[in-house]
């Protein structure tokens, strides 16, 4: 089998879309934004520049499709794991805060 030849990335220029990404990330930490808006903006940012180092960094732009789609299925398994995880941590949290005990001031007879 002969290997095909491609076209190199410019890795200059996939660096600075990754220094961008990461001026836009500390931007967001400092914006008066819910936390829950932030959370998910933090995380669209962090996955584009995952997108970006996977892509020219590793070479898997390159590669067969399928190459690609095994590489996508951890992604796909972590973001599952972490829906169904989600409302067991709601659940503790919800718990937690309603067993405060209550202390009261000792009667003095």
């Amino acid at each position: 089998m002969e290997a095909t030849a491609h076209k190199h990335p410019n890795y200059m220029a996939i660096f600075w879309y990754l220094a961008i990404l990461t001026v836009i990330e500390i931007a967001v930490i400092y914006m008066p934004l819910p936390k829950l808006t932030i959370g998910v903006l933090l995380c669209g940012l962090a996955l584009g520049k995952a997108t970006l180092v996977a892509m020219y960094f590793m070479h898997l732009r390159f590669e067969a499709r399928a190459l690609g789609l095994i590489a996508m299925i951890p992604l796909a398994i972590a973001t599952l794991l972490v829906f169904l995880l989600l409302p067991d941590g709601f659940a503790v949290a919800h718990k937690s805060q309603a067993k405060k005990p209550v202390v009261s001031a000792p009667v003095k007879h």
